[in-house]
């Protein structure tokens, strides 16, 4: 017996050595399959690039017909390449020429350069008067060449087990809710649905060749059964994605089947090696539960602490440091000068805050600081990575609360209550034992993102715990769809960060330095921290949740109402407004939006007011050792 398994683990190391692998499942033949579809296709149209008559309408037609015969062949595979290998799908099917990303990994470092390729900049150029075929074939020819990156082992060994499948799939849920059905990546809004459709339908093969493979963790038919309910109603829908019904897609199915498939990764015990996961919360039912996916570390340099009553004490201490001016160089700035609570904690009155001398005005409009933890970067500009990095930078900015670091602390530690606290925290910040900015700005953080888990009658309707008015259905349909608000406000934060939720995007917009549109902002935005042509005139894009609330509107304050913004959308931003916007991302051809179209959108954006909970400040400031700092008043002077 023992010289038979001698035997057999001989060959079996034999047939190791000599390149032999296993037959793969159906499973991993259906990639495989598909893979070699969409690249027949593509090789194909690159073929018919030479000899395609590309200066007639006729011609240009007969391409474009092909061009989309591949365009389906890739969504038809497009629930594995999206989440298997997301840089190279950029050579497939990139949205934009050139891309600069600061995905979570990536924002402590430069911004990394991602070119992009493919079919949709292939449509593009054919839209062109003019298409140029060496372009043509140069954006098909480098999407053929990565395709061979998902043939490598290193990819294809994700399909071997079942792990990935249920986490790809996540991440197609989330573009259902967030990206597909809005244009975002198809140059053609006319077939939008048609390519959903088509790429719904394929992926019941990939679940059923699926559950053929993998018997012991299999997708259920109660899954299965919500799914084709789903492409039912897909049926009943409008070619016109502006007529889609993006309320009930998401709302009814693919939130539902979100939920179906979080249960799979927790019962199957499912395991990452994609950073696509990093940001996701994997015990998240709903993807319009603020849990869904974290953007920040709010507690800091509290990272350790967990018992509720530490934290409650942080979070206290971090109330009162945002009311005290102690902070500030001259003891009479507080956080809240600039970011009121009250007012949702921006500045509504002013277009932009005053600066530190009390007199000029900053620059920027201070932006809310309600669910600035679901971005990736902060500030306009994506300047940090960190909120105790932003904190500790307006703290000691000599045009924002000038203060000196070495000055603040023995301010603060002059107090005894602040001392004996802070000395308390440090219990659980081994990597600092004495008393730090750092702790103090990490309270602060602690402190004011409390107020952004409270959630809106949107996010309650989307659970189907609240009925939404007609005309926020009909605004939310016109969101997704005709006014293009979605390509850059993506599901479930209407911000710049898109499923996987592990970067912030940038558009530039063109927008005006006043009312009149004579010129555009001096201001560079992105292009200060990251200099290169399509960052010029970039600034991060901001959530719409309770904008009802936050005016002034855009970086500068330039527009008091939501009208405003909306009309400026609807001309077609700077260009549309005739100021000279070379790289404006925003589309620069009038919406045609109707005064109803713009009412509803309205009623939609009112929907996303969320519940804040706004509390009292606090009534009196620690007491200091030096008399002089007693006189200084809650909140500030100015």
């Amino acid at each position: 017996m023992k010289k038979l398994i001698s035997g057999i683990s001989v060959l079996l190391l034999l047939l190791f050595l000599s390149g032999f692998k296993p037959n793969k499942t159906e499973y991993q033949n259906l990639y495989f399959q598909k893979l070699e579809d969409f690249n027949t296709a593509q090789t194909k149209l690159l073929e018919e690039i030479k000899t395609a008559d590309l200066t007639s309408e006729t011609g240009k037609s007969n391409f474009l017909k092909k061009l989309r015969y591949a365009r389906l062949k890739l969504k038809s595979i497009d629930f594995w390449l999206r989440y298997l290998e997301p840089i190279s799908y950029k050579q497939l099917n990139g949205p934009l020429p050139v891309e600069w990303e600061n995905e979570i990994f990536e924002k402590f470092e430069k911004p990394y350069k991602r070119l992009g390729a493919g079919l949709a900049l292939a449509e593009e150029e054919l839209e062109n008067n003019s298409p140029e075929r060496n372009k043509l074939f140069q954006l098909i020819q480098k999407s053929i060449i990565a395709v061979d990156v998902f043939k490598a082992d290193s990819i294809t060994t994700n399909l071997e087990n079942y792990h990935s499948f249920f986490l790809a799939n996540r991440l197609y849920l989330l573009n259902l809710a967030a990206i597909y059905t809005t244009g975002f990546e198809c140059p053609d809004t006319s077939q939008v649905i048609t390519e959903l459709r088509f790429m719904m339908n394929e992926t019941t093969s990939i679940y059923n060749t699926f559950n053929q493979s993998f018997v012991a963790t299999p997708v259920t038919a109660e899954y299965l059964e919500l799914y084709d309910k789903v492409l039912r109603f897909l049926q009943t829908q409008p070619m016109e994605f502006s007529r889609f019904d993006h309320f009930t897609f998401i709302r009814d199915y693919v939130n539902p089947l979100y939920a179906i498939n979080q249960q799979f990764i927790r019962n199957y015990a499912v395991v990452s090696k994609n950073f696509n996961d990093y940001s996701l919360n994997d015990k998240c039912n709903s993807i319009f539960d603020k849990s869904m996916y974290e953007g920040m570390n709010t507690k800091g340099i509290y990272t350790l602490v967990d018992d509720a009553e530490t934290l409650e004490e942080i979070r206290q201490t971090g109330k009162l440091f945002f009311y005290d001016p102690i902070l500030s160089g001259n003891n009479k700035r507080s956080c809240a000068s600039c970011h009121k609570p009250t007012q949702y904690f921006t500045d509504t009155v002013a277009t932009t805050s005053l600066q530190f001398n009390g007199y000029v005005t900053l620059p920027r409009n201070t932006p809310s600081l309600l669910n600035v933890n679901y971005n990736h970067l902060l500030m306009l500009d994506g300047k940090h990575t960190t909120l105790q990095a932003q904190g500790k930078d307006v703290i000691t900015n000599p045009i924002e609360m000038a203060s000196n670091e070495n000055t603040l602390l023995e301010n603060v530690l002059s107090c005894k209550d602040y001392k004996k606290s802070l000395k308390k925290f440090t219990r659980y910040t081994p990597e600092e034992k004495e008393v730090t900015l750092q702790h103090i700005v990490s309270a602060i953080t602690f402190y004011y993102s409390d107020f952004s888990t409270y959630y809106s009658h949107f996010d309650y309707a989307m659970e189907n715990k609240k009925e939404l008015t007609a005309e926020a259905k009909r605004g939310f349909n016109i969101f997704m769809s005709k006014a293009q608000c979605a390509t850059c406000h993506f599901v479930p934060q209407f911000n710049g960060v898109k499923p996987p939720y592990i970067g912030s995007e940038f558009e530039v917009l063109g927008v005006p330095h006043d009312t009149t549109f004579t010129g555009i902002s001096p201001d560079k935005g992105r292009y200060e921290i990251n200099p290169a042509n399509e960052t010029f005139d970039a600034f991060r894009t901001g959530s719409i949740r309770n904008a009802q609330f936050t005016k002034p509107y855009m970086h500068n304050g330039v527009f008091k109402t939501l009208n405003e913004v909306i009309d400026f959308y609807d001309a077609g931003g700077g260009v549309g407004k005739g100021l000279n916007v070379p790289n404006q991302t925003l589309e620069s051809d009038s919406l045609h939006l109707s005064q109803q179209d713009k009412n509803d959108l309205l009623a939609f954006i009112f929907s996303l007011n969320e519940n804040v909970i706004f509390e009292n400040p606090p009534t009196t400031l620690p007491l200091s050792k030096s008399e002089e700092l007693n006189t200084r008043k809650v909140g500030g002077e100015y």
